[in-house]
């Protein structure tokens, strides 16, 4: 693989697509034959930019590159907000070398220093993006690629342009995201390489009756799924280094609270550490470092924040606790594990499911948890990864990149913007029309996010103003307000100010317990004290990762099925049968009568079940949508069947977007006016009509 990109990168001008395993060296093979390049050059400027989605990553390739720098007198420079501010000084009074750099500090950049970014990256070499898979889709996606576009207008030439990944589903998809611009597609490097073989076992734990372990005040005392979960991992993962993937920050709270719990009861030392992204950078890369430096046995609890290509070495296995939702993250924490030669890949899948009482759900009788866990590895073993979906997030990073590129030319025609932004690149969807919308409505309003001069140039308006002035514009994803946990002098981390905190509450963070002993309204800081007793806090909600059709479809094959899996353990292999048992006693049946409900198997991935749930609202259903269906929740099963036995096909799609109510997701959605909101969601979600019509005959 590397020599493929050398070679690559030596004959020939074009962009680059490196596609390899985890831990196969793609740094080396873009950063080894481009350091080479860039050795003898003269002129002044920065010759390589390299772009990540996380500081951690940043600081990781920092230390791996910059012994590499110093042999070739080339400085190595990280460019984030945690970052030193000597030798970003330093580069600037001189300009070249390599600078490492988040897309939310070249926004910084571009619009608090624009002359800066012209004499920095005027004349780069090329540009690196690592993690190319995480810019694929959603706002940062958008958001980089717009900065690509504009950074490029600051150059002579267009720059070339590098892209790593370990798990792309689409590598032509992938090649016309990085290209943009180019008059010519990328070449291509894509090596599969020799995987390690995979030890996979998939556990199942049954929660006692009336269990409900997150509304506790304290930790409950009985033995719950999450308990005996706990157990299982605390004697199966010491004495060895291994990531645990919990989903979300209370879940990565709970859990490593129970296992440093066990380590207390048993007299031995805790090796289990939370890691989630309101932990203090501090703490996380404590962590972080003593996972690589491997001296003492420790297992990270951690959320996806260790899922990308931070070097924390190999580990001896990795552990999940849900069934995987996605291939590409499922494939992306496998890497970690059986990087040694000779080692395999260990992964341990850890699910709940509720206990079933005489009147349980129907859907509880699928066991689809562990259903689901069969089937992600079934598509493992194919090999299948999640194409990009349709990105939503358009006219909320428009909205933002149109104020940013307003603030960095200190004020702008709506023509120029239209040409610079909408002309070519990720917003080239949006026409002239939609375009005047967006301004019209940025116009509207006491204070409105734009004005305009006599002479017809756009400037910031008040509310813009305020906007652009404000800490968390650089990125696009929401901030919400938090109270800063503080012992001792030392910042643990931020909780959401959801989390009410009093003088003498009790709080579970960074894997232990805490006594509030000071708050500082004002400043949102909280002086803690530790104490043996506390409750998980509140995180802000995390809506569930949306799973594809052919995980859905695939559910639906393994319940049809006969094969057992050897992996299963005992308790798996058991709910498994047992929900083939009343698949088959249902003769397959698409309609579940749960009382005063009905769910509708659709056996989709969320997007169509979305649309088909829209539909339904449009004919005066109550709907809820899960990971294989659509529930309707004031419907009997013959009325569900009798409606949609008359449904032949999907309406228009821009007929059902009235129906649609969480128009509202991204960042700057609520300040885009509503009809435009409506019209772009029915164009996102178009190619979905004949999936649904599909559907509607199937369930006639």
């Amino acid at each position: 693989m590397q020599q493929k990109a050398a070679r690559a990168l030596f004959d020939s001008r074009a962009d680059l697509l490196i596609s390899a395993s985890t831990a196969a060296g793609k740094t080396e093979a873009a950063f080894l034959p481009l350091l080479s390049q860039a050795a003898g050059r003269q002129e002044a400027g920065v010759a390589i930019l390299y772009v990540a989605p996380l500081k951690a990553l940043i600081n990781d390739q920092y230390a791996r590159l910059s012994e590499l720098g110093e042999r070739l007198e080339m400085p190595i420079v990280r460019w984030h907000g945690d970052a030193p501010a000597g030798p970003k000084t330093a580069i600037l009074r001189n300009p070249k070398g390599v600078v490492l750099i988040t897309p939310e500090s070249i926004e910084a950049m571009l619009v608090r220093r624009p002359g800066v970014v012209e004499s920095l990256f005027g004349r780069l070499d090329a540009i690196i993006i690592d993690e190319l898979h995480a810019f694929l889709q959603g706002a940062r996606g958008l958001h980089l690629w717009s900065l690509l576009n504009r950074m490029e207008a600051l150059s002579e030439t267009r720059v070339r342009r590098v892209g790593l990944s370990a798990t792309l589903g689409d590598l032509a998809e992938a090649a016309e995201w990085l290209s943009g611009t180019a008059r010519q597609p990328p070449n291509v490097v894509a090596v599969e390489g020799s995987s390690a073989p995979i030890k996979l076992q998939v556990r199942a734990y049954v929660d006692p009756p009336e269990s409900d372990d997150r509304s506790a005040a304290e930790f409950p005392a009985e033995r719950s799924a999450l308990s005996h979960i706990a157990a299982h991992a605390f004697d199966a993962l010491r004495g060895q280094n291994n990531l645990f993937f919990a989903g979300s920050r209370g879940n990565v709270e709970e859990l490593a609270d129970r296992l440093r719990t066990l380590s207390d009861e048993r007299s031995v030392p805790n090796e289990f550490f939370p890691h989630h992204g309101s932990l203090s950078k501090e703490l996380r890369e404590e962590l972080e470092a003593r996972l690589k430096l491997g001296r003492l046995p420790t297992t990270a609890v951690a959320t996806t924040t260790l899922e990308l290509g931070i070097d924390i070495g190999s580990v001896h296995a990795v552990g999940q606790l849900g069934a995987p939702r996605s291939l590409a993250s499922l494939r992306q924490r496998l890497g970690r594990s059986g990087r040694r030669e000779g080692a395999s890949a260990i992964f341990r899948n850890y699910v709940r499911e509720p206990f079933l009482a005489a009147d349980a759900d129907p859907l509880d009788r699928l066991h689809l948890p562990v259903v689901q866990a069969v089937a992600a590895m079934n598509l493992l073993r194919a090999r299948f990864v999640e194409p990009p979906r349709p990105n939503g997030a358009l006219l909320s990073v428009l909205l933002h990149q149109l104020l940013s590129h307003i603030t960095q030319a200190g004020g702008c025609s709506a023509a120029r913007l239209y040409t610079a932004l909408c002309g070519a690149g990720p917003f080239s969807a949006v026409n002239k029309r939609d375009f005047a919308s967006l301004l019209h409505g940025m116009g509207q309003g006491e204070e409105p996010l734009l004005e305009q001069a006599q002479d017809r140039t756009l400037l910031l308006g008040p509310m813009g103003e305020r906007i652009v002035a404000a800490r968390d514009f650089y990125a696009n994803f929401k901030s919400p307000e938090e109270w800063r946990l503080v012992h001792q002098g030392r910042t643990l981390g931020t909780l959401p100010i959801i989390n009410l905190l009093a003088i003498g509450s009790i709080v579970g963070f960074a894997g232990r317990r805490w006594r509030v002993i000071a708050v500082d309204d004002p400043a949102k800081v909280v002086e803690v004290a530790s104490h043996r007793a506390g409750k998980i806090p509140k995180f802000d909600r995390v809506g569930s990762e949306a799973i594809h059709d052919r995980l859905a479809y695939e559910m639906r094959l393994v319940l049809r099925d006969s094969a057992v899996p050897e992996y299963l353990d005992p308790v798996a292999r058991g709910l498994l049968l047992e929900g083939r048992q009343y698949y088959a006693d249902l003769v397959m049946a698409r309609f579940l009568d749960a009382g005063s409900a009905t769910h509708v198997m659709t056996w989709r991935g969320s997007d169509v079940n979305g649309l088909f749930a829209v539909l339904l609202t449009s004919i005066g259903f109550e709907c809820e949508t899960f990971d294989v269906g659509v529930t309707l929740t004031n419907a009997s099963i013959n009325q569900a069947r009798d409606v949609v036995s008359v449904l032949e096909k999907c309406p228009p799609v821009a007929e059902l977007a009235q129906f649609v109510t969480n128009l509202t997701v991204e960042k700057y959605d609520e300040l885009i006016p509503e009809a435009l909101r409506r019209d772009f969601w029915a164009r996102c979600h178009e190619h979905l009509s004949a999936e649904v019509s599909s559907l509607l005959q199937e369930l006639q």
